[in-house]
């Protein structure tokens, strides 16, 4: 199978950005800078060889030896004009190689006596022939016939006026007018084949393909440290803004567990806050390895690869089934838990703000919007009988939102949660029109594994129509990635209907948009909950 893991990512990064990355081992920077010079490299190795196929092997080539030389580049910024060096070496020893092989040929024909022409030299006559025709048929035949005739009846206008019944003066003005239009034709042909002739996606997985057995290149101090100088930073704000995304998840949940450890009165609340974190990060940590262990299974052995692949799947389903099992158990136990340590220990809840019916454990704005509060925040530990946060914006352990919501079970046009429901979601279990999380089920999924009509991730995506993933991709129609099943996999095609550009132009957004809607809330619950709810 293919290998494709090109991350969107690195698209608006600086060479250097990506040079550095690479010699840290990141092959999907290195897939970015294939998918940015391919082109250039492909047209230059047919302008100085004049055949594609050998060409693009020309090029790939100085890729595959660029990503073993890496860490030689001492001025990652001047990363173009070092693949163009590459390049034309290999160029001139390519033509070396065929001028070799020329001289041996044309000395061998020297020694034989037979004139009949060798088969290679019979193949070329046909291709010219051949793109001859292609050419010449584009012309009106009231044009064609007399080129033809003139330039095979010893260039005399006289001789093809007398086959063509024509006057020479029509002759004359035929034979310009048609010089003209093949010159024009000639042009749209060669645009035509060379635009056709451009690599594409399949030459990036082409590539990746070929250094994914090629250990990284050493990171070495010169280059990093010319590299940092030149660029002021390691790091773009591409860069950081993928790494600050990967955590918004771990971020928010530190500060849940602050505002939760903030309201425990009981060391029993404590470590059942501590137990349900454990959980929710256990079962993650379970299915991140599985998944990474099925697909380095998968890689290993092609021929059971669609049973690693359903294997995944059922991983998935099993993540979904836990999530919502411990998410219906953090929120039945809670209460039940905070009851029973009432009655246990009733002087641990003696403060003004323990009481069930204390104002502090909520927050709600007295501006009202069609009878429902602007803002309604859930902020004491939850009690048996309690309601859940409803407003235009709500939080809590059960929020409902007509805008947004926040909470272990958040449902709002835009939601975040542990498990999140909404025409925008995000969570480690996110269903929506477009949804992100650890699991993303919906229309357009983003996580680390997607179910969806168009699902992205970074470890297992299911796509009705397409699926673009780091590790499983399954799709009806397309899918993009090491282990792929569908219709067209790994393919220009498949690279066409997974809308690659649009899904590159829009990532970065997405994860800034993700983060904050991630990180803000947590904060501010945590802050206002300690505030309000914190022992004194």
């Amino acid at each position: 199978m293919s290998l494709f893991k090109r991350r969107v990512q690195y698209k608006e990064s600086a060479d250097t950005s990506l040079v550095l990355a690479s010699i840290g081992g990141d092959r999907d920077a290195f897939g970015e800078i294939v998918s940015r010079y391919q082109s250039l490299l492909c047209s230059l190795a047919y302008s100085s060889v004049g055949d594609l196929k050998h060409s693009e092997d020309i090029a790939q080539e100085t890729f595959v030896d660029a990503w073993r030389k890496l860490d030689t580049l001492a001025e990652p910024e001047k990363l173009k004009a070092w693949l163009c060096g590459i390049l034309r070496f290999k160029v001139s020893r390519y033509r070396r190689k065929e001028s070799r092989h020329n001289n041996s040929d044309s000395a061998e024909l020297d020694e034989q006596e037979s004139p009949q022409p060798q088969v290679d030299e019979t193949l070329i006559r046909e291709q010219e022939q051949t793109l001859l025709w292609q050419t010449l048929q584009q012309l009106p035949e009231t044009y064609r016939e007399p080129l033809i005739l003139f330039y095979r009846e010893q260039r005399s206008v006289e001789n093809v006026a007398a086959e063509l019944d024509l006057t020479e003066a029509t002759v004359k003005q035929r034979l310009s007018r048609g010089r003209k239009a093949l010159q024009t034709a000639m042009v749209s042909f060669v645009e035509d084949t060379l635009s056709k002739s451009k690599p594409g996606a399949s030459f990036t997985t082409a590539v990746l393909l070929a250094i994914s057995t090629i250990s990284a290149p050493k990171a070495k101090a010169t280059a990093l440290g010319i590299g940092a100088a030149h660029t002021g930073s390691a790091f773009k704000w591409a860069s950081l803004l993928t790494v600050f995304a990967a955590f918004s998840g771990l971020i928010g949940s530190f500060f849940s567990v602050r505002a939760s450890l903030a309201q425990s009165r009981t060391r029993s609340e404590r470590r059942l806050t501590i137990k349900i974190v454990a959980l929710y990060l256990g079962i993650a940590l379970a299915f991140t390895l599985a998944l990474y262990l099925l697909k380095a299974l998968a890689l290993g052995n092609s021929v059971n690869a669609q049973g690693y692949a359903i294997a995944s799947q059922l991983v998935v389903f099993a993540f979904v089934i836990s999530y919502l099992y411990l998410l219906s158990f953090m929120l039945t136990r809670v209460p039940q838990l905070r009851a029973q340590q009432r009655l246990a220990f009733p002087q641990a809840f003696l403060a003004e703000g323990d009481r069930p019916d204390a104002k502090r454990r909520e927050f709600k704005t007295r501006a009202t919007l069609l009878g429902v509060p602007v803002l309604h925040f859930k902020l004491g530990m939850p009690e048996p009988g309690d309601k859940p946060a409803v407003g235009w914006v709500a939080g809590g352990d059960r929020a409902y939102g007509l805008v947004f919501a926040w909470g272990g079970w958040a449902v709002a046009p835009v939601s975040v949660g542990i498990v999140s429901l909404g025409f925008i979601s995000i969570g480690a279990l996110g269903i929506g029109v477009l949804s992100l999380g650890a699991v993303a089920i919906g229309v357009l999924g983003l996580g680390a594994a997607a179910v969806a009509y168009k699902a992205y991730a970074s470890l297992s995506a299911l796509g009705w129509q397409s699926a673009l993933s780091g590790g499983f991709s399954i799709a009806q129609d397309a899918a993009l990635g090491p282990v792929a099943f569908a219709t067209t996999s790994n393919s220009e095609q498949a690279a066409q209907l997974t809308n690659l550009t649009a899904f590159n132009h829009h990532y970065l957004w997405v994860l800034a948009v993700m983060s904050v809607l991630v990180i803000v809330p947590a904060v501010w619950h945590s802050k206002v909950v300690r505030q309000r709810m914190g022992q004194k």
